[in-house]
């Protein structure tokens, strides 16, 4: 999501870290398990935080108390996905003044017949 989300190729990913873009594929589609060394250095080239890959992980026994609450919905990893949830995200994120912004949610909550706010 992060790589797509900075218009990224697999194929670019793969040259940064001395991989082929099939090698990216397998590491995103889970075929193939990945070093802590290599999710570093993914983090930097997608200039997230090694706990970005983990939001949203299930709690597994013996974890640390902490660790694994307040999962990230799915439906938000789901929606950033698709194209339109791409593209809208980005466009959004290119608007500048807040209180636009703002409105531009008021709008969209209306349309979707949401009352919290």
């Amino acid at each position: 999501m992060r790589r797509l989300m900075l218009g990224m190729s697999q194929e670019k990913l793969g040259d940064a870290l001395g991989l082929t873009f099939q090698q990216v594929q397998k590491y995103e589609k889970g075929t193939n398990r990945m070093g802590a060394s290599r999710l570093h250095h993914i983090s930097h080239i997608l200039h997230v935080p090694v706990p970005f890959f983990f939001e949203g992980a299930p709690y597994l026994p013996g974890q640390p108390e902490g660790i694994g609450e307040a999962p990230s919905p799915a439906y938000v990893s789901e929606f950033l996905a698709t194209t339109d949830g791409l593209a809208l995200t980005k466009a959004f994120m290119r608007i500048k003044e807040p209180g636009l912004r703002r409105r531009i949610v008021e709008l969209v909550q209306g349309m979707a017949g949401d009352e919290l706010r």
